[in-house]
């Protein structure tokens, strides 16, 4: 049984928002800045939950470590409010909360990061740290999106080496069409040294796995980040339960051999 947060584990901060950089037509990346205070020291993976007066609160990935930065797409009422948040405004912030994608388990060895639409901004910090360090034989990120307007971080795709797809494109579109998996076929790895984070829809999720285990890469070595509805961040509503875990608090990074057989149920 979960036990009882602290209040200051409930209490928003007031953040204010810095700058906000427009990625499609209803996603928006906005930089924030803690009101008073240090900002708290956030790890690849975890979340935050946001808060915007008299609309309500929602859990939303950080996609940058320093400055912290939030990319939201405009889906429900408060997502919206938050998307069309202008510099200066403030939002209430509290967290961070849930694990983190295991960085320190991928040393010398080979790393696939695979996003799809939205799921690439838990794992941007992931790419970001991974760029900086030497110790890795490769780094693939592989990314697919609905159209070529709905890519996210389209200018820094290219300097990630990044290789991507989408599922359906006109004429000005040069590049793959297909879904995300499709593409682990072109990526040279060991999977007895292969460690890959995944992030995305359930569905994309499910045929990177099996993707991944054809390859050869171990279920422990597998990590994905789980979507489930969380309304209080802190392991005590219930909302996000599967089965025995929470997601706010035991998640949302799991490996995928811990989970597997949650999956399977479809009534999870």
């Amino acid at each position: 049984m979960a036990t009882a947060a602290p209040s200051s584990a409930l209490r928003p901060a007031p953040w204010r928002v810095e700058a906000v950089e427009q990625e499609t037509a209803d996603t928006r990346t906005l930089t924030l800045a803690p009101l008073a205070g240090t900002a708290p020291a956030v790890e690849p993976g975890q979340f935050v939950m946001v808060s915007v007066p008299g609309v309500g609160e929602v859990p939303i990935s950080v996609s940058r470590l320093d400055p912290l930065c939030l990319t939201v797409r405009a889906v429900g009422a408060v997502t919206r409010a938050v998307c069309a948040s202008a510099p200066g405004a403030v939002l209430g912030v509290r967290g961070p909360y849930g694990s983190a994608w295991p960085l320190a388990d991928t040393g010398g060895g080979d790393v696939v990061v695979v996003a799809g639409g939205i799921g690439l901004a838990p794992l941007r910090p992931v790419v970001l740290r991974l760029l900086e360090r030497h110790d890795l034989d490769r780094l693939a990120v592989l990314y697919g999106a609905r159209t070529p307007h709905d890519l996210l971080y389209a200018r820094s795709l290219l300097g990630w080496g990044a290789r991507v797809t989408v599922d359906a494109a006109g004429g000005e579109w040069h590049g793959k069409v297909g879904v995300v998996p499709k593409l682990l076929a072109g990526v040279r790895l060991d999977p007895t040294r292969t460690t890959a984070f995944v992030c995305g829809p359930e569905l994309m999720m499910r045929f990177t796995i099996a993707a991944l285990s054809a390859r050869g890469v171990a279920a422990e070595r597998i990590h994905l980040s789980l979507e489930r509805c969380m309304r209080c961040g802190v392991g005590l509503c219930g909302h996000c339960q599967l089965g025995p875990t929470l997601v706010c608090r035991d998640g949302p990074v799991y490996s995928y051999a811990a989970v597997a057989p949650l999956l399977e149920v479809r009534e999870l």
